[in-house]
């Protein structure tokens, strides 16, 4: 099952930086860091001397898991606007075109993709120019809004805008841009309400939401492994005619027509 073309039209609904910026800021948006921090924990495999990069809003995530890398990229797309990072040390962010990465092939061990393939215009020309700048057996984690979730009916959050998907659609999308979906998590099981009352008992949700209403998690959270072979479909032969040799020309006879007799 993919996206029908009518759902593009929902794509051009992007987050602006500043928008970003303040909602993780809130008390509702460090809930929801931490929510998908535990499942990205769930998930992220160690990597030596990691070469890492952050596409769309990852920041909130790059401080936890960029630490140990050697290197630590922000890339933030041209439509939603760029902010400096870190603030502290020599800026490692960059304002690109999902299309058209900065970066040479294979030159990058995991990429994560927060608030991006559910603004994307056109996702699968997007994930194949991920898969080049991704080394062989590179990691692709995405952090995609839920179409069964309620975070995606609510456009107070920055994942209540976009295309969300299910998991039927991610798997379908990496598996043509050549990616093979590995490991599976979900977050944000607790409703986005900004009463604190609710948001106080966004733990105990969270758990039980893991555990009774997984199907109904906010994002969905993927790792795919970049696939460097892949098996070609073949289309169905048609049948054809097929003219077969013979020895000497053969004259056409009429149906019903008298042959005269041969004469010596």
């Amino acid at each position: 099952m993919r996206p029908n073309e009518g759902e593009h039209t929902v794509a051009a609904m992007n987050s602006d930086i500043v928008d970003l910026k303040a909602f993780y800021s809130s008390v509702l948006g460090r809930l929801t860091e931490r929510s998908i921090a535990m499942a990205l924990t769930s998930l992220w495999s160690r990597l030596p001397d990691e070469r890492l990069v952050g596409l769309g809003y990852a920041l909130p995530w790059l401080e936890r898991f960029g630490q140990d890398a050697e290197r630590c990229f922000a890339f933030m797309p041209a439509r939603q606007g760029a902010v400096r990072w870190p603030t502290q040390t020599p800026s490692a962010t960059a304002l690109v075109f999902e299309e058209e990465l900065p970066l040479s092939d294979s030159s990058i061990d995991r990429m994560l993709l927060v608030h991006t393939l559910e603004h994307m215009e056109n996702p699968g020309q997007a994930l194949s120019e991920i898969w080049r700048v991704l080394a062989p057996g590179g990691k692709l984690i995405l952090v995609v809004p839920n179409r069964r979730g309620m975070w995606a009916r609510f456009e107070h959050t920055p994942f209540g805008t976009g295309r969300p998907y299910s998991r039927t659609q991610l798997t379908n999308i990496l598996r043509e841009a050549n990616f093979t979906p590995t490991k599976w998590a979900d977050a944000l099981h607790f409703p986005p309400s900004q009463k604190r009352w609710i948001m106080r008992l966004h733990r105990w949700m969270e758990q039980a939401g893991r555990r009774f209403w997984p199907l109904f998690a906010g994002v969905l959270v993927v790792e795919a492994e970049k696939r460097l072979y892949q098996g070609i479909r073949v289309a169905n032969r048609q049948k054809r005619k097929v003219l077969v040799p013979v020895l000497s020309p053969q004259g056409a006879t009429m149906a019903g027509a008298k042959r005269e007799p041969i004469r010596e």
